[in-house]
């Protein structure tokens, strides 16, 4: 061989040796940045569905609601107590007499009324009955509907975690994509330099360079919209991500997941106590076809006065009304009709929740399915591509592999990594959207560790329909605590 050709062999060894190192280099830094938050220990899951939990103004529009609805039992039960009016009346008249023989005469009268008045509903044919337990089932429902914005928060908050997390990720490896092919640009253009390549493989070098860079900046636009539907779920933007927590347990199959769901699942349950509450709500429109029974009492005093007459009295009296409705003018009718109506809606409308929630279930464990699949698929992935970089880049060396056939390897590899990175946030979604469809994503379930509201704590306060005055004080108390929280 020529003098001249050896050397020149040994000056493309030499320029394909820096190319190979200097993509090495940036592949291990890709590979060590990928892996950095892992290693992290920073932000957990936890601590944004503690966050979640406190901050979400969703949740206290639902107390809200529920207080609302506890309320009603309130009101229900002021139906079995006595109604007691005080009254006062006062009046004063003057008459003036004016006859023909004589001057005219003025005539002066004064009148005052106190009255204590005090009514008690004996007998409803169980109306009143029916409506404080028609109304404790609705408390119930709404509890379950609570609980069913519980679950949705937790669950929105795991999903734009896992967005973030997987945002970061792919930032973090276009990044270091974009790196890799500006050495690989540099490298080519120092080869053409010594003419061991053309115009055209520059030209190919700046291509890619510029497709990694508008990935790059599509990776950051995909961030920025992670971090905003993360301050939605959690009231704040993330800070620095320590990775990925442990997967909570799960039920073991699929049956066993809808079995649960069906018995326990929020919507199910809210459904549940409609249709009773609904129920009770067609028997109290059949109780109003029944007679009252009414008991009262009263004790008044009045004084009177007239020209130089004056007169004082006490009265006390006691009695008892019986009223039935003989003609309403169909309204009760129209009224039973309704509230059978509302039962044949309440039934069919917990069919339905047991249908959905059943397909629910069936979605989730479906996609954990397919998320398990995919992390198996995606590790072989990573192994295969992580081979075939390094066999690319041993052949580099020997002068059988281009750079950009060492490019091609390296992109393969970062591209198994960010699909291994998107099939491990997956099957955290998954998983715990099996955990929401089985009734399980709740603060208590996933032991959270922080104190959660209480519903018991206003209903009890109220269930007993307390006066403003003394016996309203425990009430006062329970409403400044939830100012304050």
């Amino acid at each position: 061989m020529p003098r001249r050709q050896v050397a020149a062999s040994k000056r493309r060894e030499e320029t394909m040796s820096r190319i190979v190192g200097r993509l090495s280099r940036a592949a291990l830094a890709a590979a060590a940045l990928t892996m950095g938050p892992m290693l992290a220990s920073a932000e957990t899951l936890s601590d944004a569905l503690i966050d979640a939990y406190k901050n979400s103004h969703l949740l206290e529009q639902n107390r809200a609601v529920l207080r609302s609805a506890d309320e009603d039992v309130a009101q229900a039960l002021a139906g079995l107590r006595p109604v007691i009016d005080f009254t006062i009346n006062a009046g004063y008249g003057q008459t003036n007499v004016n006859p023909e023989t004589t001057s005219s005469i003025d005539t002066y009268s004064r009148t005052a009324t106190a009255e204590l008045t005090a009514q008690l509903t004996l007998y409803d044919h169980g109306r009143t009955r029916l409506a404080i337990d028609a109304a404790k089932e609705v408390v119930l429902a709404t509890r379950a509907g609570l609980m069913g914005v519980e679950q949705d928060i937790l669950l929105n908050t795991v999903q734009a975690y896992m967005d973030v997390f997987a945002s970061l990720e792919s930032v973090r490896v276009a990044e270091n994509n974009v790196r890799v092919l500006t050495t690989a640009l540099r490298a080519t253009r120092d080869r053409f330099e010594v003419g061991e390549v053309t115009r055209t493989d520059v030209s190919l070098a700046e291509s890619r360079l510029a497709a990694g860079r508008s990935n790059l900046v599509a990776a950051q636009g995909s961030l920025a919209t992670a971090r905003e539907a993360f301050k939605l779920a959690v009231g704040r933007y993330p800070g620095a991500l320590s990775g990925l927590p442990r997967l909570p347990q799960i039920p073991k199959t699929s049956d066993a997941l809808r079995d649960l769901a069906v018995r326990s699942h929020p919507d199910i349950l809210q459904a549940q106590h409609n249709v009773t509450a609904s129920e009770l709500n067609l028997a109290r429109a059949k109780a109003n076809y029944g007679p009252t029974i009414t008991g009262s009492a009263s004790v008044s005093a009045s004084e009177s006065s007239s020209g130089l007459i004056r007169r004082d009295s006490q009265d006390a009296s006691l009695g008892i009304t019986l009223n039935q409705r003989l003609y309403a003018g169909g309204g009760l009718y129209a009224a039973e009709r309704q509230a059978r109506a509302g039962v044949q809606q309440a039934r069919a409308g917990l069919l339905q929740n047991v249908r959905l929630i059943d397909q629910e279930a069936g979605n989730a464990w479906a996609s954990l399915a397919v998320a398990r699949a995919q992390i198996e698929a995606t590790a072989r992935q990573v192994e295969a591509a992580q081979l075939a970089f390094e066999g690319t880049e041993e052949e580099a060396r020997l002068g059988a592999r281009t750079t950009l056939d060492v490019l091609d390897a390296e992109q393969e590899l970062l591209d198994a990594r960010i699909a291994r990175i998107e099939a491990q946030t997956s099957q955290y979604k998954a998983v715990y959207s099996v955990l929401a469809a089985a009734g399980l994503m709740t603060v208590k379930h996933l032991g959270l560790g922080i104190p959660t509201y209480d519903p018991l704590d206003y209903y009890n306060a109220v269930s007993n329909a307390p006066a403003k005055s003394i016996q309203g004080r425990k009430l006062d108390r329970v409403l400044e605590k939830i100012g304050r929280n």
